[in-house]
């Protein structure tokens, strides 16, 4: 199970700091009228793909996955919340969102735990 949260985390990841930042870093034709639908010029994109490519980092790294987990879920609302404001589908940043809460309940079981509303460790909870 840590094994596919592990690989999970990772294709996040690529997507968040490669496939979808790499767009905001470089030029190609209709990137200023997409930007500009979204109501967000391509100075603030640039500045939104540091942003991703950070996350991605942070979601990677075992003892910053939590805030990276954190800081994900907070960018895909924001993410969900433009989408929607200019009606495009906006279900792909909450899937990305839930995958990544999967990913990381899986590499690190506390998460789910802690969700589920067990706050009792593990080896506490067969005892009296």
């Amino acid at each position: 199970m840590k094994m596919t949260g592990w690989v999970l985390s990772v294709l996040i990841a690529l997507f968040l700091g490669v496939a979808s930042a790499m767009g905001k870093f470089t030029q190609w034709e209709g990137k200023a009228e997409m930007f500009d639908n979204l109501g967000w010029g391509e100075d603030v994109m640039f500045k939104i793909g540091i942003v991703e490519v950070a996350i991605a980092i942070l979601f990677l790294i075992p003892r910053t996955a939590l805030v990276g987990a954190i800081l994900l879920a907070a960018y895909l609302g924001g993410a969900t919340a433009t989408h929607v404001r200019v009606g495009d589908p906006f279900y792909f940043p909450i899937i990305i969102g839930v995958v990544a809460w999967i990913a990381i309940g899986l590499r690190k079981p506390e998460v789910f735990r802690l969700a589920l509303g067990n706050d009792k460790p593990v080896s506490q909870e067969n005892q009296p």
